[in-house]
Parts: C-alpha cells; sequence; structure tokens
C-alpha cells in the first residue's frame, strides 16, 4: 500500500528508485505522487502512462488468471471424488462473500450481489496491499477510488428506481425544507466513500515514504515491517471490506423488504 516498500521516484528525473537505493536516500529525492512512463498523444489530446495505470493492468491481470483457473478448477470437478485443496479454498471464497452480501442485503436480493461486492473487495485488497509486490497502490489515487464510489452510487440509484419506482426522487421532498439537505446528502455519497478510501491509503502511503526517506537507516531493522504489516495488510483489508459494507447497505436501503 506504501511506496516506501514498493518504488519510490525521482523527483527530478521521474525515474524509479528502488531496492537498496532507497536506504540511501537522503529524502530530498522522494516523490511519492503519481509519475508517467510513457507518453502519447490520442485525439489530439496529450496523455500518459503512469505508475497507477501500470499496477492497474497488473492487479486486473492477475484477477482474470485467477478466475479463469478457479473457472477451469470448478469445471473440471469429480463430484464423486474428494475435492482438493484449491477447489476447497474456491468454495471457502465464495461462500463467505454469499454470506457476507445475505447477511447484509438479505435472503432474497444478498444473492444476487454477491459475484460483485466479492469482485469489488478482491480488487480493492489487491490494491490495498499492492505496495508488498513492488506497486504503487491504485486506490491511493483519488481517480480510481471516486470510480469505485461513482460505480456505487449508480448501483443506489438504479435500485431505487427500481424498487421505489417514483417515491425513490419524491423522498428527497419530505419534508419540503430539507430539500437541499436532502439532495446534498444523496450527493455527497460517493465523495466521502471516495474520500474515506483514497485518505486512508494515500496517508499510509506518505508515512512510509518519510519513514524510508527520513530514517533510512533504520529500514534494516524489524520495526518497519511491522508497520508494513499494519498499513499494508490489516489496514488495507479492513478498508476494502468498509467499503464493500456501505455499498452493501446504501443499496440495501432501496430494497422495499
Amino acid at each position: 500500500m506504501n511506496i516506501g516498500s514498493a518504488m519510490l521516484l525521482s523527483a527530478g528525473a521521474g525515474r524509479p528508485v528502488a531496492g537498496p537505493e532507497i536506504l540511501k536516500s537522503t529524502g530530498s529525492d522522494l516523490d511519492f505522487g503519481i509519475n508517467g512512463y510513457y507518453h502519447f498523444e490520442l485525439f489530439g489530446q496529450s496523455l500518459w502512462l503512469t505508475n497507477t495505470h501500470i499496477s492497474l493492468i497488473i492487479i486486473v491481470a492477475v484477477i482474470t488468471v485467477l478466475s479463469l483457473t478457479a473457472n477451469r478448477i470448478i469445471k473440471n470437478a469429480d463430484p464423486y471424488k474428494k475435492p482438493g485443496a484449491a477447489l476447497n479454498v474456491i468454495e471457502l471464497i465464495v461462500e463467505f462473500f454469499d454470506n457476507m452480501t445475505r447477511s447484509t442485503m438479505g435472503e432474497k436480493h444478498g444473492g444476487a450481489f454477491s459475484n460483485y461486492i466479492g469482485t469489488l473487495f478482491i480488487f480493492i485488497l489487491m490494491s490495498n496491499t499492492a505496495g508488498l509486490f513492488g506497486l504503487r497502490a491504485p486506490t491511493a489515487d483519488y481517480g480510481i477510488t471516486l470510480g469505485l464510489a461513482l460505480i456505487t452510487f449508480v448501483l443506489i440509484h438504479y435500485n431505487g428506481f427500481k424498487y421505489q419506482k417514483s417515491r425513490h426522487i419524491t423522498d428527497l421532498f419530505h419534508p419540503l425544507p430539507l430539500t437541499p439537505i436532502n439532495i446534498i446528502g444523496e450527493l455527497a455519497t460517493p465523495v466521502s466513500m471516495s474520500l474515506r478510501l483514497f485518505g486512508n491509503l494515500l496517508s499510509g502511503t506518505i508515512i512510509m515514504a518519510i519513514i524510508y526517506g527520513l530514517l533510512p537507516k533504520f529500514a534494516l531493522w524489524f520495526w518497519p515491517g511491522a508497520l508494513h504489516a499494519y498499513f499494508d495488510v490489516f489496514s488495507g483489508a479492513i478498508q476494502a471490506y468498509v467499503f464493500c459494507l456501505l455499498t452493501m447497505v446504501f443499496i440495501s436501503n432501496n430494497f422495499d423488504d
């Protein structure tokens, strides 16, 4: 989740500084921002391939490979033989997300959202822990967290119109004097969700980058590993769960039962 353990960039040259060079940093060459690696023109617009894009491509590729592998294992499973370790893990993951959505969104509707919530959780978790594998956490980029929150925002109102019909709009005007506050409250949902995830991830990124920049000699000690365990693993998993939980709660508020 941080660049300290993954990739620190030279502010002047824009080149990656990784591995043992991190320990030689004086702090003045650290840059925990978004950096471009490849520039190209498209439809008259100047675009950059950044470290966030690279991380996203790798994470999406890994999720795709894992999904295809899991699908192949399930299709080739013999119902008359004892399931192997891989199939047991897959069933455990599927059951976890199915139970989570059903317990939060209800038995009637929860199952329909288990695939989406499961995919969302896995993507955010892998993005949050990307720093452990030498990548910049995509969720430390507000463009990513805002996009995820906007998907949730669309699902909220899609299900609102689906189950509440016109009442989904008329409820905003009850009571009438509070209409502006009700509208602002609805529009604030994607902003608050995206900022919560973005702020927690970026703060961990900045803290670890500062530690490696200002205390390079201590980077060989054990205690930075404890911070990585917290910011990368524990906090990353908690933030993924919170985002998915809020998504489920906001959507289920529109159900008619």
